[in-house]
Parts: C-alpha cells; sequence; structure tokens
C-alpha cells in the first residue's frame, strides 16, 4: 500500500481533476451562476446543492452511481472558493 501522504495527494488531484471538468462543462456556473431559474448567490446556491447532496446521500445512497463523497468535497471546495471571494470583496 502507497504511503498516506501520497494517497492523499492523489485523491485531491483527483478531485482537481473532477471539478476543472465540471467548471469547463458547466461554464463555471457555481461561481457565477446564470440566475435564470434561482435567484440565489453563489454561496446560497452552493449551499443548497450540499443539501441535496446530503439527502440523497440519506434517502438513496449510491444513487445514480455517484460518489456522494467525491460530490461533496467538491461542492465544499467550490464553497470556500465563493467565501473568498466574499472576503476578498469585503476588504477592498
Amino acid at each position: 500500500m502507497k504511503p498516506t501522504t501520497e494517497r492523499i495527494s492523489t485523491k485531491c488531484h483527483e478531485i482537481e481533476e473532477l471539478l476543472v471538468a465540471k467548471n469547463r462543462a458547466y461554464g463555471d456556473s457555481a461561481l457565477n451562476p446564470l440566475g435564470i431559474f434561482a435567484s440565489g448567490d453563489a454561496e446560497a446556491s452552493i449551499c443548497a446543492r450540499i443539501d441535496d447532496k446530503l439527502a440523497r446521500v440519506r434517502n438513496s445512497p449510491g444513487a445514480f452511481g455517484e460518489n456522494e463523497v467525491t460530490d461533496l468535497i467538491g461542492y465544499l471546495v467550490l464553497l470556500l472558493l465563493v467565501r473568498e471571494d466574499k472576503t476578498t470583496k469585503e476588504e477592498r
């Protein structure tokens, strides 16, 4: 078995690749939502997605063949970015 530090690095890289691919596919809609149907800001939208994912974990784990843990980590990284953006804007 590989050392834990190497495994952590590999897993973080996999999540990075997933987030970058989704960002390309969705056109940066997580941090810059289109607002066609939903009117909340990026933070509220991401929190709603986290809530939805947690509900799916509770009600139907493994639905749609998704890895809920990876998806949650991805949404939490996006939430960190949104909050960083807010802090940066407030500091200006």
